[in-house]
């Protein structure tokens, strides 16, 4: 689903902002929210001068550990429902699952790590609750990704907006490119051990595997 970030940012400011990241950080249908892209654009306009990237920073890094409490308490109210219930417009079980899947390999570093993977970022918190994770250690977990988050991406952005006056032209490929790097470091970071890369070929194989059984019976 495409969300255009620039609009966003105009016509909502920090509330539409605000909104978004809390929704994508915890709620089950926040996968739809263009979390990344958005946190480098807003930084990026908070380096032309059109938001205040302080006030930026504080609520971005508000609104996504409050989100992912949010998601916490919803894993931990509905447990193992959450796989039962059934695909619709705003929901995806697959989404959890795989989530599920990253949380067994990388326990509590998966709420720190899933802040730069999208669909997991989402998704990580109510799998936490549901597997019954300390909410302490939760806590903790939480806060430190959603400063590495909120904090991060905003000043690449902001970096970018202050030190290059004549790049709005070209802000469409800067989100692109933006976007790409920080997809591959989560990747490289998640994948860089052979174990990893075992159990997530091992699950795509079962996914092509179903798929293709379920084309044969339709």
């Amino acid at each position: 689903m495409f969300f255009d970030s620039e609009q966003i940012i105009q016509s909502g400011g920090l509330l539409l902002i605000a909104l978004i990241v809390f929704a994508e950080s915890g709620l089950l249908f926040g996968f739809i929210f263009p979390g990344d892209t958005l946190l480098l654009a807003a930084g990026f306009f908070a380096g032309q001068g059109k938001l205040p990237i302080v006030w930026l920073i504080v609520v971005v890094v508000i609104a996504a550990v409050l989100g992912d409490n949010v998601g916490y308490r919803i894993g931990r109210r509905l447990g193992p429902k959450v796989f039962k219930r059934k695909n619709g417009l705003l929901f995806r079980r697959e989404y959890i699952q795989k989530t599920q899947a990253f949380y067994d390999r990388h326990g509590g570093k998966t709420i720190v790590l899933a802040r730069f993977v999208a669909y997991i970022r989402t998704f990580a918190p109510v799998v936490a609750g549901m597997g019954k994770m300390q909410w302490q250690l939760f806590a903790f977990y939480n806060f430190f990704g959603g400063l590495l988050w909120g904090i991060g991406l905003p000043m690449v952005g902001y970096f970018i907006g202050s030190s290059f006056p004549n790049i709005d032209k070209y802000f469409i490929w800067f989100l692109i490119i933006s976007a790409h790097i920080l997809l591959i470091i989560a990747l490289w970071h998640i994948f860089r051990k052979p174990d990893t890369r075992r159990k997530f070929a091992a699950m795509i194989k079962e996914d092509w595997h179903h798929y293709f059984s379920r084309s044969r019976k339709d």
